[in-house]
């Protein structure tokens, strides 16, 4: 992964963000899990394209969090949010922070091939924030995640404390883009609990299995709480390749 600039301040200061406890990542075992923006390329192209785009509509609103949701369960939101992530992080002086918060379901230690160890969501329920919880991967990356499912968490997102708690990360870790991997929206109140935190959502659905129907409820949910980027229809089959539309501007 590309950092910033030589003798950009943005990596060489001291600060909570360098000091935040960093691992390192198998690629190959990224790619097998069809992560494959951590570096220029083919494979990264449709993802560049979606970080340009976003980056583009983020800096003219002044906007800094995006909740990436899909309208159900299977639609590949965490695989694109890992994605994006990765892309927007190979821009020079680009912190980006990848929090978790689709709680039943926590996916991103898996599909990163990281051991169990995180547990952001219990951090988020004990109301005491702690930065161990947020590991750095590379200069301009990091990411919140859980080991760890929560029952209910619909209560814990829409709870005054975890806005709070929120609002103190970004403020001591300052990133440029927060991304939020939400749960998808038809099947349960979690993401409409926190959307009221976020400036935009990104909407995932899966080529072939997300229903019309479904994408205009979703559509129509997300546009009643947050400014909404648009779709990306991801698991497009073409002839030599599967991979992710990025959305219109």
């Amino acid at each position: 992964m590309q950092g910033a600039k030589p003798g950009a301040q943005h990596v060489i200061e001291r600060g909570p963000w360098h000091d935040l406890g960093e691992v390192s990542l198998d690629f190959k075992r990224l790619e097998r899990n069809r992560i494959v923006a951590m570096h220029p390329g083919q494979s990264a192209a449709s993802f560049d394209l979606m970080r340009t785009n976003m980056s583009r509509t983020l800096r003219s609103n002044g906007w800094t969090r995006v909740a990436i949701t899909s309208p159900t369960p299977g639609c590949g939101k965490s695989t694109i949010a890992l994605n994006l992530a990765f892309s927007l992080a190979r821009m020079a002086d680009t912190r980006v922070l990848l929090i978790e918060l689709d709680l039943r379901h926590p996916s991103l230690l898996k599909i990163m091939g990281l051991e169990p160890g995180q547990d952001f969501g219990g951090m988020l329920a004990s109301g005491t924030l702690d930065l161990r919880q947020i590991r750095r991967c590379g200069p301009n990356l990091a990411f919140a995640a859980s080991s760890q499912p929560i029952a209910s968490p619909a209560e814990l997102l829409s709870a005054p404390r975890t806005a709070d708690m929120i609002d103190e990360i970004e403020t001591r870790l300052r990133p440029d883009v927060i991304l939020f991997d939400m749960s998808p929206m038809l099947v349960n109140d979690d993401a409409i609990s926190f959307l009221d935190q976020v400036d935009c959502a990104l909407m995932i659905a899966a080529a072939d299995e997300t229903t019309v129907t479904e994408v205009d409820r979703c559509g129509k949910d997300l546009a009643k709480r947050t400014q909404v980027l648009g779709v990306v229809l991801n698991k497009c089959r073409y002839p030599e390749r599967e991979g992710a539309m990025a959305y219109p501007e």
